[in-house]
């Protein structure tokens, strides 16, 4: 007896949980951005696709991570505006306070180290990504402490 093939997903489920496990983070942020700030401990890692359509910021800063950059929200950050697709904050990269606007379509990790609460979402370019082959990691570059304050998740993701 033949089995009858798998159905095909019309509705997207997968897409619509992504969608809706950003709105977490659209949640989060507009409590941050509240008069009241962050509560407590927390605070916030946010991974994002450099390249995604609509994320804008200065062009110096964007190319020096042309892939993915991560943006710490905790002690300084300023004029967070949650909006219904993107947000935009000020953080200071070189000592030089810098806009960032940031499509949740964009975003790839959100972590909350304080309570290692984290969200790992596919992006369109990621979701159609082949499988890659295991990889060597790549040798860590020298800490410059001038540079601006950007950091991997790559320890805090589960293998």
């Amino acid at each position: 007896m033949a089995q009858d093939p798998p159905a095909q997903d019309q509705m997207h489920y997968e897409a619509m949980a992504q969608e809706a496990l950003r709105g977490v983070v659209k949640a989060a942020l507009k409590r941050a951005a509240a008069p009241e700030g962050l509560p407590g401990a927390h605070h916030f890692y946010i991974t994002f696709k450099t390249d995604a359509p609509g994320v804008s910021g200065p062009v110096d800063l964007l190319s020096k991570y042309p892939d993915e950059m991560t943006i710490v929200l905790q002690h300084q950050y300023w004029d967070l505006a949650p909006g219904e697709t993107f947000f935009t904050v000020t953080l200071k990269f070189g000592g030089q306070p810098k806009r960032l606007s940031v499509p949740y379509a964009a975003l790839t990790r959100f972590y909350d180290p304080s309570v290692q609460f984290l969200l790992q979402f596919e992006t369109p370019a990621t979701a159609k990504a082949e499988p890659a082959e295991a990889a060597e990691p790549a040798p860590e570059a020298p800490v410059d402490p001038d540079a601006p304050n950007v950091v991997s998740l790559d320890h805090f993701r589960k293998k």
